[in-house]
């Protein structure tokens, strides 16, 4: 009877969660744990069918740093990265695009097939959904650095999201942009949720990876700061306490709420029920970003 009881109170609790976000387009970006093959994919993915299934328009977007490293190295090639892009000539782009699409998306779509939803892969040989344009850096003395074949992306397909979402299939997309003159682009998979989140006009933006969320000390968990706004996080970047790998996820997020999405989340994919935790109770289980404290 007790367990009973303890589920009604959690559906209670959900009700105005699954009101507010019904029908509206909520971006998941994986990383970290969750495209790790230790990590618990099945849970993740299964809390997309769930969200489908109760209607509310998830969208994946993912990434596969540790695979395209792995094939790489198993190719004789010694990945390279300037300021955490990954440096990709044609030889690193043509392993790019096969370990992104023949086995990542292509493993996470026939993972949520088997649990029970629908999903279409979408990429660089299938709709196309990210326009880009090559991304350009130069060191501190002004010169250019050639990152090869890597981009950014400038603008989504969002009309073809929304028809597949309509299908009732969840959108799996590569973070593969392609130019204007036809080119693939390597891009940041972080990068490309927060705009494929604005294009979109979602509720939410949420990436998963192996952090807890943002800490005030990286040693202690307990110092998880359940919200920030967006000046806040930038203060917290300037003050050091966000750097290294967190600062492109917290870019993402600032990103997106300054682009019109009400709220960014990095959670820790690593919990069981993350990112049903997050988004249907009233606590949460990671950082949450928002415009303002109003």
């Amino acid at each position: 009877m007790e367990a009973a009881k303890a589920k009604a109170a959690a559906l209670i609790e959900a009700l105005p969660y699954l009101q507010q976000f019904r029908g509206r387009a909520m971006v998941v970006k994986f990383g970290g744990a969750a495209m790790n093959p230790q990590g618990d994919l099945a849970d993740i993915l299964f809390s997309l069918v769930f969200l489908s299934h109760v209607g509310v328009r998830p969208v994946l977007v993912h990434g596969g740093g540790h695979f395209i490293t792995q094939a790489m190295k198993e190719k004789g090639l010694q990945p390279t990265f300037v300021r955490g892009r990954r440096v990709t000539d044609a030889a690193a782009l043509a392993i790019v695009e096969d370990v992104l699409i023949n086995k990542v998306n292509a493993q996470l779509v026939a993972k949520i097939e088997e649990l029970g939803g629908s999903a279409v892969g979408l990429h660089s040989r299938h709709g196309r959904p990210l326009l880009g344009e090559k991304l350009l850096e130069t060191a501190e003395d002004g010169t250019p650095i050639d990152l090869g074949f890597v981009g950014r992306v400038f603008s989504v397909k969002a009309g073809l999201i929304n028809d597949v979402l309509d299908t009732g299939c969840i959108p799996v997309i590569a973070p593969l942009a392609v130019s204007l003159d036809g080119q693939v682009l390597n891009c940041n998979a972080d990068t490309a949720s927060w705009k494929v989140a604005a294009d979109l006009q979602a509720e939410k933006l949420v990436l998963l990876s192996d952090v807890a969320g943002i800490l005030r000390d990286r040693k202690d968990e307990s110092t998880l700061i359940p919200t920030v706004t967006k000046d806040e996080a930038e203060q917290l970047e300037r003050d050091g306490v966000i750097d290294g790998g967190m600062l492109p996820k917290v870019d993402a997020c600032i990103r997106a709420v300054e682009a019109g999405v009400r709220k960014a989340h990095m959670i820790d994919g690593r919990i069981p029920h993350a990112l049903l935790l997050e988004i249907f109770t009233d606590t949460g289980v990671g950082t949450e970003i928002v415009r303002s404290r109003a």
